[in-house]
């Protein structure tokens, strides 16, 4: 399986009165996603399932990319790694999974599939992780192995 973690891009920082929810991207944020989302684009298949955290930031980050997406709660905000891992079905879903989300959950999440631990890695502000792996016999690296095949920051992208 293919899992696509994607952070949301810049936002700005809540207000007095603000839910944590309700933040904004920024403009640098904006522009983030858009250089992010015209990757995807071109590289994503067009049978990937899109699962989005429910927060604004998220929401605006994924526009850009013009595809259906479906918004999931389970992905929100504080999540774990295992319910991000069980929301997209790692390691059997059948075809590639692009998860938005937040940091520190993809941090985990990432650290968990490439060395088998938990561990506090950072996922930039609008980078796009793309983690294969099957957990079967037909893996090429080995049951349960997962690889990074790409790693995009936008502030690389044109």
């Amino acid at each position: 399986m293919d899992l696509i973690l994607w952070r949301h891009a810049d936002a700005e920082d809540a207000g007095p009165d603000q839910a944590d929810g309700e933040r904004r991207l920024t403009e640098l944020g904006h522009d983030q996603a858009r250089r992010s989302a015209h990757w995807l684009a071109r590289h994503l298949p067009a049978s990937a399932t899109i699962l989005v955290s429910p927060a604004r930031r998220v929401l605006q980050t994924v526009e850009p990319l013009g595809r259906d997406f479906r918004v999931e709660q389970a992905i929100a905000p504080g999540c774990s790694p295992q319910a991000l891992l069980k929301a997209v079905g790692w390691p059997v879903a059948k075809g590639p999974v692009l998860v938005v989300g937040h940091q520190p959950t993809l941090g985990l999440v990432a650290s968990l599939l490439l060395s088998g631990r938990l561990q506090h890695w950072t996922v930039g502000k609008s980078n796009v992780w793309w983690i294969s792996g099957d957990g079967g016999a037909e893996d090429p690296y080995g049951p349960d192995s997962a690889w990074l095949r790409a790693m995009i920051a936008p502030e690389l992208l044109d």
